[in-house]
This record gives C-alpha cells, sequence and structure tokens, in this order.
C-alpha cells in the first residue's frame, strides 16, 4: 500500500532512534534523504539497505511530481531529514501537501526534535509558546523583531553559531536586556549545554566563548 512516512531521526545521539522508526525504514521501498551521505551513516550504523535519494530544499520542488507518481503506482516512501523530524525548518512540507492533495496517506512517526527538550531545558513557560525557527537573514528581519517585541508568549528560535550574536544583539535592542533568554546547545550530544540569563548576560556569556554547534534560542514574552 502506498504511504509516505515521516521518520525522524536523532538530533545527535544515535540512541535516540526509535525501534518503530528503524523498523519502518527497512520495511519501505525507497528513503528520501536530506543528504545521503550524512543519513548513510545513520543507516549504516543501523544496518538499513533500503535505497536511498535526495530530497532537498534546492530540489524538492522539482522532483514532488516525480515522487507523487511513485507513491501512486504502490511503493511506500520514508522521507527523512539530517537530524530531527522533518519539515521543522526541514524539507518536507511540500510532498506531505502534495500526497494530502493526491489522497495518499501520510504517516508522520513521534521522536526527536530540537525545541522540545530546549523548550523544557529553558524553565520558561512552556504553556503556550511559538516556534519561529530560522529569523529573516536580511529582507523582513527588522519587522519581525518589532512584531515580536510584543509577543507575550514563550518564543521558540533556530539558529546558526555564526549569527548567534548578531541575533542576541537584536535581542537585546528590540527584546531589551533584561529579557529572560535560554540557549541550548549541542543537545544530546557530548558537549551539551543550556546557558540561561537575560539577553544580556548570554550575549556576554557568548562574545566571550565563541559557540559551536547546533543552536536552539528561546526567549520568555513580554510581560
Amino acid at each position: 500500500m502506498s504511504k509516505l512516512y515521516i521518520v525522524p531521526t536523532p538530533i545527535g545521539n544515535l540512541q535516540d532512534m526509535t525501534f518503530r522508526a528503524i523498523e519502518v525504514l527497512r520495511e519501505v521501498d525507497l528513503i528520501l534523504a536530506e543528504d545521503t551521505r550524512t543519513s548513510g551513516k545513520l543507516l549504516k550504523h543501523f544496518e538499513i539497505n533500503t535505497p536511498s535519494q535526495s530530497h532537498h530544499m534546492h530540489n524538492e520542488h522539482k522532483t514532488v511530481e516525480g515522487l507523487i507518481n511513485k507513491l501512486k503506482s504502490g511503493i511506500s516512501i520514508a522521507l527523512i531529514s539530517d537530524a530531527g523530524t522533518p519539515a521543522i525548518s526541514d524539507p518536507g512540507f511540500l510532498l506531505t501537501r502534495a500526497c494530502i492533495e493526491n489522497n495518499i496517506e501520510v504517516d508522520c512517526l513521534p521522536g526527536a526534535t530540537a525545541f522540545v527538550p530546549a523548550l523544557v531545558n529553558s524553565g520558561l513557560p512552556n504553556d503556550k509558546f511559538v516556534f519561529e525557527g530560522f529569523l529573516p537573514v536580511k529582507k523582513g528581519r527588522q519587522t519581525r523583531l518589532k512584531l515580536l517585541a510584543e509577543e507575550t508568549r514563550t518564543m521558540i528560535f533556530y539558529e546558526s553559531p555564526h549569527k548567534l550574536l548578531k541575533t542576541l544583539t537584536n535581542f537585546c535592542e528590540y527584546f531589551g536586556e533584561n529579557r529572560p533568554v535560554s540557549v541550548s546547545r549541542e543537545l544530546t550530544k557530548l558537549y551539551e549545554e543550556t546557558i540561561r540569563g537575560t539577553a544580556k548576560e548570554v550575549l556576554d556569556y557568548y562574545t566571550n566563548k565563541p559557540p559551536k554547534g547546533e543552536i536552539v534560542i528561546v526567549v520568555g514574552g513580554k510581560k
């Protein structure tokens, strides 16, 4: 039976891979991987020999139609990203939407995603929150920050290490230096850390200690 499986993969620690995810990846006809070199290490580790092909932000617009035709022919496909749950700041939305439009079943497995442990670790209110993903790099950044300055819910952002200081500086400018901030880095990995404090305190910390690795920023909402 044709079906698209959305399969989360570990964000760092391979022991976070679920038994069900391994089983699905072994049983489907094809695996779509954001980067086949990165995913190849994961598949080899769990002795998964299913054929794979690349499916990433630069080719997904061109490949969706062909993948839908493959699914209509009766095969099953699993979609994975380099880490975490596909379609959360990663490729996956376009194919999922196309499957729904074509009455093809979609099954998203539960599993790893970076922002949930970062949110819980932050100690900031998590009964209501908003996931912002990556802020615009240039166009629209200032407009977005001005809008978010009035947000009362806890906010979650993804950021790259080389842009962290710029983003924390922006938070000081638009949200105020005393806004509570938590930065989680390298979640589930050997050098995992979470730094909590005001926006200014966290900025000062990373000014003196340049960050490395994958980063999630959690920011308290406006009081």
